[in-house]
């Protein structure tokens, strides 16, 4: 086999944004150099013979090393993509107008996804604001419309919420539910989630008796999707795409290549499990990373266990994170920005419930109750009893609805890093145990039910033993006198009548001892009572600060203030497919 003569020369030239032509003058040393750059491929027609490879560091770092001339515009295309840019080397960006105001280390994160051309990989810790970095960097073009925004059914409510609350003005912001493919994609910022999002598949045998599958064209909403040509695709808990085989990666995969710009959004951190990077990184950027087989045996310590291969390894770690750094990924932990945290950050995540119809039943019923009674004998105890049990009845309805995605949640939570550690308080013993019977394997629980002794070794073990993930306390037994620094975050299932109460039991791990930013999660019913007892509650938190500052305030009872600000007006119907 010979190359195309050039003088004598060895040429490199961008045949395409993608990919790189290579001509060079026969002999066997260059040939064995060029067959070694990931993706090369030799080709013979009627400008001669030559050869092709994806565009990448590597491929450049090789060609160079094996005495090649680069054509400029390689260069050129390498600085555009941001390749070798790192965190390091980027400004803060000054994003005007938004609602919210960005810390600093945001404002960096947001500068290094603009040095990246909008094709990046944001892997910050959770609780340090991967969404709004992505929303501040969609902000700064309003002209990258329409955006979609993939991620898990549990976190679409939020990223509404993100949205109202991050972005000015009014968005057009349209959330996918269901699958009722007749209804139109009209939002500027469309969310959808992974289950409705991919195509489904039949299968078949092909003419030599093996499996294969088949997909299904417009079953799912990633033709639809395609047909409306999405210029930005944000991608939230991208290890949800990590296997090459589920039908999601396939359907995220499809819809990547024809979208020019792709944020991903992970906490987990791939360099420790290579193989689930593979696929993310493949739908930012294909070039960095362009052959499967490579990719595996050189940082997932690929084996042959005479049974079939065995990817789940990690080997050069350091080579593959400096690779990543120097091209798409950007991750900190809590501990790099720390100066620039809050000691405390509280986040209210909306969920779903999956019985809606019956508590809008129950509220309705409540509020024709509440318009009967209210102003003529609410003072009375009796009444006052009365109402308290009709309220603890529609908080009930709204923590059965949502235990589905709370359990999610708290799951993808864990999952994000297997070190991190979660306090979750809740206060009826049936939630408790469907808590316990989900993370039996991880998780301690204190409330009425647990002796002394027992409490004390279940504290010991969530603070000593690092298998022990998941501290599940009821807030009257487990929200006072315990410390719990092992944990730098707790979140809240259900909520007390009092404020006090609250902050006791947020407090457990926020305590003398802890180092870290402490994040407290309102894990919160969408569309239900639970969400106006949260916000008086955070009133309230303000009135206890005043209070221990020294200030005189106003404070009345929750459950007063809750029952006098109780609207008349009914709630909307949940309607399927679609909600701005």
């Amino acid at each position: 086999m010979r190359g195309t003569k050039i003088n004598g020369k060895k040429i490199a030239t961008l045949r395409n944004e993608e990919t790189i032509e290579i001509r060079f003058d026969f002999d066997w040393k260059t040939l064995n150099e060029v067959r070694a750059i990931p993706g090369a491929r030799f080709r013979d027609d009627s400008t001669g013979k030559y050869w092709l490879c994806p565009l990448s560091l590597e491929a450049l770092d090789l060609l160079k090393k094996a005495g090649f001339r680069l054509d400029p515009a390689l260069e050129d295309a390498i600085k555009d993509r941001g390749y070798g840019v790192t965190i390091e080397d980027v400004k803060t960006i000054n994003v005007q107008n938004l609602k919210r105001e960005l810390y600093p280390f945001q404002k960096q994160g947001v500068a290094f996804i603009e040095a990246k051309g909008g094709k990046a990989l944001l892997a910050d810790d959770m609780g340090l604001g991967k969404t709004i970095q992505a929303l501040a960097w969609l902000h700064l073009h309003p002209e990258k419309r329409p955006a979609v925004i993939l991620c898990p059914a549990h976190l679409k409510l939020n990223w509404a919420r993100e949205i109202e609350q991050t972005l000015p003005g009014k968005q057009n912001t349209q959330v996918i539910s269901g699958t009722n493919h007749s209804i139109p994609l009209t939002g500027d910022i469309i969310i959808i989630n992974f289950d409705i999002f991919h195509n489904k598949y039949e299968a078949y045998h092909d003419t030599s008796g093996k499996k294969r599958y088949r997909e299904l064209k417009g079953t799912g909403w990633v033709d639809y999707i395609l047909n409306i040509k999405p210029q930005v695709l944000i991608i939230d808990e991208a290890h949800f795409v990590k296997s090459t085989t589920a039908f999601r990666t396939k359907a995220t995969r499809k819809l990547a290549r024809k979208t020019p710009h792709v944020i991903a959004l992970t906490g987990t951190p791939i360099v420790n499990r290579p193989i689930e990077g593979f696929n993310i990184v493949q739908i930012i950027d294909k070039t960095i990373f362009p052959d499967f087989w490579k990719y595996v045996h050189k940082y997932c310590d690929a084996k042959h266990n005479g049974f079939g291969w065995d990817f789940s390894g990690a080997s050069n770690k350091e080579e593959l994170h400096a690779i990543l750094t120097k091209t798409i990924m950007i991750r900190r932990r809590k501990k790099d920005v720390l100066k620039d945290l809050p000691d405390k950050i509280y986040s209210y995540i909306p969920v779903e419930i999956d019985n809606y119809d019956e508590y809008q039943k129950a509220e309705s019923n409540f509020l024709a109750y509440v318009r009967t009674t209210k102003g003529m004998a609410a003072s009375r105890r009796a009444k006052n009893a009365e109402h308290l049990s009709k309220i603890e009845a529609l908080k009930q309805l709204a923590v059965q609805g949502k235990m589905k995605y709370v359990l999610r949640w708290v799951e993808n939570f864990l999952e994000e890093d297997e070190t991190k550690k979660l306090i979750l308080f809740a206060i009826h013993k049936d939630v408790i145990e469907k808590i316990m019977k989900k993370f039996k394997k991880i998780a301690v629980k204190v409330d009425g039910s647990v002796p002394m002794k027992a409490r004390e070794q279940a504290i010991k073990a969530f603070q000593e033993d690092p298998s022990v993930r998941l501290f599940v306390g009821n807030i009257k037994a487990a929200g006072t006198g315990n410390t719990l620094t092992a944990a730098s975050s707790v979140a809240f299932l259900e909520f007390p009548w009092t404020t006090g109460e609250l902050a006791q039991a947020e407090d457990r791990g926020h305590r003398i001892g802890q180092t870290k930013t402490f994040n407290v999660y309102f894990l919160l019913a969408n569309q239900t009572i639970e969400q106006k007892i949260a916000e008086i509650l955070d009133g309230k938190r303000e009135i206890l600060d005043a209070i221990l500052d020294g200030k005189s305030v106003e404070d009345r009872p929750l459950f007063q203030e809750l029952f006098e600000s109780i609207t008349y007006d009914t709630k909307p119907e949940k309607k399927e497919g679609i909600s701005h």
